[in-house]
């Protein structure tokens, strides 16, 4: 029998957020990570951390993103300090490029929204042809225009999860990998887990394991609404630079290759590659930044993101097993930074976080509400 202060299932990046934030409080973590063979969102992931537009429909969403990267700063120097692992943490802005005036028009009253929701604190710009090829040359003859926003960013994802399993470590963080949870009960000192022939005890528990929080959070009662959502991701040869802005289908790192990605696809677990999409996002890259069209494509692969049933995170206390938490969510570098900063803090019941309320499991079983004509 293994023990431990908490025991959070799922070693990717919001797992592994989650534990070096405790572990900066000195809670004593294990992690217990599937290996290998899990299904992991970070393979997929662009590495953005990304404002404009998220929590449209959700303005407790759109806060909470914008908060987590005006805390990046200071948890990429904390893994720095820790680990002397540079993850390329750039915050100059971002670009949502528009093909059309259809598009332009939809991201403008998306945008406008979530600033009217968040009382006119939520800069952005709109800008023409002419505008936008004065900010970022070399984009395409028919990009009509783009949205640019002075909070997005992006860093390198890789690096970022080789940092938090060196800072993990190097905190006393204990990593256990290959072990797949296959029950999970309430004890009077917390909770039993097993995995296999292997046994761990915990005060609390954290599930962070993505798509396998359904059948996780079954075991103590809760339902957990999160499916997979597949995207496709292309990655050329490394270039001189030229795009020195994050956009939200091409993206060039620091290494010099450039990411291309912006398929979102509904089909199961298959975590796998299409030629018709790969062609679909390829095609939009070359429309977006034209010289793109005589580079190679080194690498392709697919990877299934984790969405919960509204699109937006899951952060559960529960209520008939206290000790337990459930968290899930599809944008793991974004929120990195207040995972560890903000969200282990309330895991740990440093205070009660009143930001943290809107995200609960209450919202999937409201009843709508019935209007009646007059």
């Amino acid at each position: 029998m293994h023990k431990a202060d908490v025991v959070i299932v799922g070693g990717g990046l919001v797992g592994l957020s989650v534990a070096y934030g405790l572990a900066m409080l000195g809670r004593q973590v294990s992690v217990l990570d599937e290996g290998d063979d899990a299904i992991r969102a970070a393979r997929g992931n662009f590495g953005l951390l990304w404002v404009q537009g998220k929590g449209y429909g959700m303005s407790a969403y759109a806060q909470w993103t914008r908060e987590s990267v005006a805390l990046w700063p200071r948890f990429a120097a904390a893994l720095h300090a820790d680990t002397g692992i540079d993850l390329h943490l750039r915050q100059s802005g971002g670009f949502q490029l528009c093909l059309s005036d259809d598009e332009m028009a939809e991201e403008s009253r998306r945008l406008h929204w979530l600033r009217d929701a968040l009382d006119g604190d939520y800069p952005f710009e709109l800008l023409d042809s002419a505008q936008l090829r004065s900010r970022l040359p070399g984009v395409g003859p028919t990009v009509v225009g783009a949205c640019f926003s002075p909070m997005d960013g992006h860093v390198n994802p890789l690096k970022l999860l080789q940092a938090l399993y060196a800072g993990c470590r190097q905190r006393g963080v204990r990593i256990i990998n290959g072990h797949r949870v296959n029950a999970i009960e309430p004890s009077s000192s917390g909770f039993e887990l097993r995995a296999g022939e292997h046994r761990w005890c915990a005060g609390q528990l954290v599930l962070a394991a993505g798509l396998g929080n359904r059948a996780l959070g079954a075991e103590l009662g809760m339902d957990v609404p999160v499916s997979p959502n597949r995207g496709q991701i292309l990655v050329t040869e490394r270039l001189k630079p030229f795009l020195h802005y994050p956009t939200t289908y091409v993206r060039q790192t620091d290494e010099g290759t450039v990411q291309l990605g912006d398929s979102h696809e509904c089909a199961g677990f298959d975590d796998g590659t299409g030629s018709e999409v790969m062609a679909t996002i390829a095609r939009r890259a070359v429309q977006c930044f034209p010289r793109l069209g005589q580079v190679r494509l080194v690498r392709a692969w697919g990877a299934l993101r984790v969405m919960s049933a509204d699109g937006f995170p899951i952060y559960e206390a529960s209520k008939a097993c206290p000790g337990a938490f459930v968290l899930s969510c599809h944008s793991g570098v974004t929120l990195a930074a207040i995972h560890a900063l903000r969200l282990a803090p309330w895991l740990a019941g440093e205070f009660d976080d009143p930001s943290v309320a809107p995200f609960g499991l209450q919202r999937f079983s409201r009843k709508p509400e019935v209007h009646h004509a007059s």
